[in-house]
């Protein structure tokens, strides 16, 4: 099947990112945006621009009759969903098919095994994918938590089964502590999710974040795009990506992404995805959850492979077989930081109007932003407002070349995380690589 007009069901640095790509294979590019996003730069690059809906998510990028309707009027043959939004949404890619409208991404049916985090870890288990001890499954209750809590032992942690980013989230350290953090938990995940399902794992103590990129195609092929490690997180936020993984040895890297292959054909997965896991001291790892999209991180495989995963998500899409593992190489070393419209200090969130936005350029130096001067930053969505990835020959050089990046970016008008990530680039912990995902609340 040809792809000629693809439908971006997004918005920000993705749907520019996205623009480019398509644009570049030769094929039609169609924008929405919501009334809040009239304004954004990319919407002048699309061949088409349709408007949605209201400010609030709820009324424009969520509302799937408003997407599409905007995708018949534009006789578009797919649609790309990006991250976040739709991006998941089962019921979205039902109703494309019936639309007879390409959903450039995995199936209904392997969407369904990885959304649900507890039902997701029994398929994994099934497949011979190694798992943090736990709950087969939701919670009943809170009881159902307490014993098995005594089975596996202290610290635990609560989980929301149809959660992500952090929400529905607690660590227990002691049985003193389980009920209140489970109802906790519980009300946080019904409010985020509409699904209160909890289910309890084992905690790791002191890991590291590291995922694999993979591909998969329709004739069974599956991909890796190396390892990225995303340890460096805030309330289980990621704040800084790095392709590859530095604290794993070469065997310990095989294995892991044998493991993720293995794991996606066990699914029978097509498209873009990401296999997440916990490593401990020992580089003994855990498969936590898989991401069925695309990454906000993909940008630093991309940098060591060379490789654009968007314009292989189309290809797959439009039936084509993936390259063969060997053909791909990775080289040298990627880090990307996440630029947020937020105090550096505090986090908390700074919409408003740039009143100077000067990106910083030179060679391996990728600013993935949809901002410029005089651009308002809407209060109603993620406060990202870019990435900044570099690539270098290995992590000093990488380090060396995002503090200059760092120096040369100006956005004022707003706070930024630049700061924070300014510092982070000399941080001795980070530059010894001495971290894990509890470094930031420790510190």
């Amino acid at each position: 099947m040809e792809i000629k007009k693809i439908l971006i069901a997004n918005r920000g640095e993705i749907a520019l990112r996205a623009l480019r790509t398509i644009k570049e294979m030769g094929k039609q590019a169609i924008c929405v945006y919501s009334k809040a996003d009239r304004d954004a730069l990319y919407l002048r690059y699309a061949d088409a621009s349709i408007c949605i809906g209201g400010a609030r998510s709820s009324e424009s990028y969520l509302n799937i009759p408003s997407i599409i309707s905007a995708a018949e009027i534009a006789e578009a043959d797919a649609i790309f969903p990006g991250y976040g939004f739709l991006s998941e949404n089962q019921n979205f890619v039902e109703i494309c098919a019936k639309h007879n409208i390409k959903f450039i991404g995995p199936s209904v049916e392997s969407m369904v095994l990885m959304s649900d985090k507890s039902k997701a870890k029994q398929v994994m288990k099934r497949a011979g994918i190694p798992v943090i001890p736990g709950s087969d499954g939701a919670l009943k209750d809170v009881e159902a938590a307490k014993k098995m809590a005594k089975e596996i032992g202290y610290p635990v942690i609560l989980k929301a089964a149809a959660g992500g980013g952090g929400r529905g989230m607690r660590v227990v350290e002691s049985e003193k502590d389980i009920e209140k953090a489970f109802w906790s938990a519980e009300s946080e995940a019904m409010s985020a999710f509409g699904d209160g399902s909890m289910y309890i794992e084992k905690c790791i103590l002191n890991p590291r974040h590291i995922e694999v990129q993979i591909i998969g195609d329709s004739f069974g092929n599956v991909i890796h795009i190396g390892e990225r490690d995303c340890s460096m997180q805030r309330r289980h936020q990621k704040l800084i990506e790095e392709s590859p993984a530095i604290l794993l040895d070469e065997k310990t890297r095989k294995k892991l992404h044998e493991t993720a292959i293995r794991a996606a054909k066990a699914i029978s997965y097509e498209g873009a995805g990401t296999f997440e896991f916990l490593v401990d001291k020992n580089l003994d790892f855990y498969f936590i959850e898989m991401n069925t999209r695309l990454q906000v991180e993909h940008c630093v495989s991309e940098m060591v492979s060379g490789i654009d995963i968007i314009e292989q998500m189309i290809k797959v899409a439009e039936g084509y077989a993936l390259p063969p593992q060997d053909s791909i190489k990775l080289r040298g070393h990627s880090i990307e930081c996440r630029i947020t419209a937020e105090d550096s200090r505090s986090f908390v969130p700074n919409p408003g109007k740039i009143t100077k936005y000067v990106a910083p350029a030179g060679r391996n130096v990728r600013m993935e932003s949809h901002c410029y001067q005089d651009y308002s930053v809407p209060p109603y969505y993620d406060s990202m407002i870019g990435k900044l990835v570099v690539w270098g020959e290995d992590r000093n050089i990488a380090i060396a070349k995002m503090r200059v990046a760092l120096d040369e970016l100006i956005v004022r008008g707003i706070k930024t995380t630049r700061t924070f990530h300014r510092k982070m680039m000399d941080n001795p912990d980070f530059i010894n690589n001495t971290f894990d995902t509890t470094y930031l609340a420790k510190h």
